[in-house]
C-alpha cells in the first residue's frame, strides 16, 4: 500500500514532523510518500488560509491521481482538513483529512472531547470542523495556547508544560474522556503525554495514516455517483496540466462506471408476473 501525506502548509520543518510520525504509525509494509504544499502560509489558522491551502492540495492530489495514478491513497495532514470534503471529488482513492480521523477515534474511545489547539484564532475554524462532521454534541472544550509562538516547529519543546496543563484542564474540568492533540505542529507529542493525562490522547497524524490504511484496505470502490461523485464535465480553462489531467481522469472513469452500471442494470432478468 502507497500513501501520500501532504502537509498543507509550507513548512518544511513540520513535513519532518509528519514524516517522523507517519513512519513511526504506518503499518509494516505501506510506503509514504510526504509532500509540502508549494505554496501557501506557514501554518494555518484561519479559514481563509485553509482556502489557499486546499489548491496547493489539490495541485498535489492531482500530480499523484492523474492517468489512473500512483498511490493507493491520500492523508491531509492538517487539522482542519484544507479542501475537505471536496477533495474526495477529485481522486479515485480514499482521502483521509487528519480531523475526520482524529474525530474518529476519538469517538470510538469516549463520549466526550476535547480538542487541544496552538492558538485562540484557530478555534473558530475547529469548532465549525467538528460541527461538520456532526459530533457538537460531544464535543467538551477547545482549549488553545494564548501566547505567542517563536516558531512553528518548535510548539511542542517551547509549551510542553501548558500542552500538559491545558490537556489536563479538559479532563478535570471540561469533562473530556478523550484529548486530541490538533495539528501537525504537535505530531508525535500525544506519545509522550498520554500517560500523564488520565484518558487516551489522540494524535491527528497517527490517527490518519491508520485510517487511511484501513479505509484503503475495505476497498470499498471509489466515487461513480453520489454527493463525492467527480465534477461533471464543463468547460474550464487556467488549470494546471496536472489539475486538468486529473479531473479528465476522474470524470472519464465516472462516465464508464455510470455506462457500466446501466448496462448491468438492462442485462438484468425482468421478474415474473405474479400468479393470480
Amino acid at each position: 500500500m502507497k500513501l501520500l501525506v501532504i502537509n498543507p502548509n509550507i513548512s518544511d520543518d513540520v513535513t519532518a514532523l509528519i514524516e517522523a510520525e507517519a513512519l513511526r504509525s504506518a503499518s509494516a509494509g505501506t510506503e509514504l510518500v510526504v509532500r509540502t504544499a508549494g505554496y501557501g502560509v506557514e501554518y494555518i489558522e484561519t479559514r481563509f488560509e485553509s482556502l489557499i491551502a486546499a489548491g496547493a492540495v489539490a495541485e498535489i492530489i492531482a500530480e499523484y491521481t492523474r492517468d489512473g495514478g500512483s498511490v493507493d491513497g491520500v492523508v491531509v495532514a492538517a487539522f482542519g482538513d484544507p479542501g475537505m470534503p471536496a477533495l474526495k471529488e477529485l481522486a479515485d482513492v480514499p482521502v483521509v483529512g487528519i480531523t475526520e480521523a482524529a474525530l474518529c477515534a476519538a469517538a470510538l474511545q469516549g463520549h466526550r472531547f476535547s480538542i487541544i489547539a496552538i492558538s485562540d484564532r484557530i478555534r473558530p475554524w475547529y469548532r465549525d470542523c467538528v460541527e461538520r462532521f456532526g459530533l457538537g454534541g460531544r464535543l467538551a472544550s477547545i482549549r488553545s495556547i494564548n501566547e505567542a509562538l517563536t516558531g512553528i516547529a518548535s510548539v511542542q519543546q517551547d509549551f510542553k508544560a501548558t500542552l500538559l496543563a491545558l490537556s489536563q484542564q479538559a479532563v478535570t474540568e471540561d469533562g473530556a474522556d478523550v484529548v486530541i492533540l490538533a495539528g501537525a505542529p504537535l505530531a508525535g507529542l500525544a506519545r509522550e503525554l498520554r500517560g500523564q493525562i488520565g484518558v487516551p490522547v489522540v494524535d491527528g497524524i497517527s490517527a490518519g495514516i491508520r485510517m487511511a490504511e484501513a479505509v484503503v484496505g475495505l476497498d470499498s470502490g471509489p466515487h461513480r455517483a453520489g454527493a463525492f461523485a467527480p465534477p461533471p464535465a464543463k468547460a474550464r480553462r487556467g488549470l494546471s496540466q496536472d489539475l486538468d489531467a486529473a479531473l479528465a481522469t476522474a470524470q472519464n472513469a465516472a462516465r464508464s462506471g455510470a455506462t457500466n452500471a446501466t448496462r448491468s442494470v438492462a442485462a438484468q432478468p425482468a421478474s415474473p408476473a405474479p400468479a393470480n
